[in-house]
């Protein structure tokens, strides 16, 4: 991946560069803020999903940045009971305010990829059932 120099980043001083993997994390920050967004996905070739509380921001989010625009994909896992359009509007919403506010570039799309359903309270690991010793 390139870095973006594009020539109002350019200054009397020197330029400022942003990495695309900046506003990969930037990307998936803004959409787990969102209610209703149980994680991010790596998508049917990441395999397993990535729930709130892991470290890896960008996972799940792709981007496509040129000097002055970029375009998010991001794969999103949903909590049951939430409508899946308001919070794929949400996800778009919070994304572009996002990257426009903290990058200055334009961002002409936002694409929610839905990849799984969650159950409220299934991230839990459950315990194994104990069985006490009938014989000593």
């Amino acid at each position: 991946m390139t870095m973006i120099a594009a020539d109002y980043e350019k200054t009397d001083i020197g330029t400022i560069q942003i990495a695309p993997e900046v506003i990969e994390i930037i990307a998936g920050m803004a959409t787990i803020e969102v209610p209703g967004v149980a994680g991010m996905s790596g998508g049917f070739a990441g395999g397993i999903a990535e729930l709130l509380g892991r470290k890896n921001m960008s996972k799940g989010v792709k981007v496509d940045v040129g000097q002055r625009e970029a375009a998010i994909d991001v794969s999103i896992v949903i909590e049951f009971g939430t409508r899946i359009p308001e919070v794929a509007s949400g996800v778009q919403q919070n994304v572009k305010h996002a990257i426009e506010s903290m990058t200055g570039l334009s961002v002409v799309q936002v694409n929610v990829h839905i990849h799984d359903v969650i159950f409220k309270g299934t991230d839990k690991v459950e315990e194994p059932e104990v069985t006490p010793n009938r014989v000593k």
